[in-house]
């Protein structure tokens, strides 16, 4: 098997998981500025091809959003596909380091809030959604 072709299926089927979740996704520098210039809150989900991505982060970003409170925006970058546009929304999670799958919670372009790596490797999709909607409560007002 053709190890390009192989990826290539799995980050098809990573980007189609998050699309039909409802996230917009984001392939440029620019539209990572022009989503950030957005007011309200925006959830972006640092997606990506690692087990922890595809068995917990996506699933959790595709559940959490089903609730009373939730952000107004929903976008994703890929980490280690679109480069530019993953190292562009790391310049607005000012005080958190690179970390793949993540979420990161902002108001107004700034950041609020983020569930790293370490906060959904190692847990069930279910403690993802779990942690997500409690961020939702503090910071989201009802949808």
């Amino acid at each position: 098997m053709d190890f390009n072709l192989f990826m290539n299926d799995v980050v098809d089927a990573a980007r189609k998981d998050i699309k039909e979740a409802g996230y917009e996704e984001l392939h440029t520098p620019e539209s990572v500025d022009e989503v950030m210039k957005r007011q309200g809150s925006t959830l972006v989900m640092v997606n990506s091809t690692c087990g922890c991505a595809g068995g917990v982060a996506r699933p959790a970003a595709a559940n959490a959003i089903h609730y009373d409170k939730r952000p107004e925006h929903l976008v994703t970058v890929f980490a280690g596909q679109d480069r530019e546009a993953t190292e562009k929304a790391r310049e607005y999670f000012e005080g958190y380091p690179p970390s793949s799958p993540s979420f990161a919670l902002l108001k107004d372009g700034k950041i609020v809030t983020m569930l790293e790596r370490h906060d959904i490797e190692g847990y069930s999709a279910v403690d993802v959604i779990g942690k997500l909607q409690h961020v939702f409560d503090e910071h989201c007002e009802e949808i």
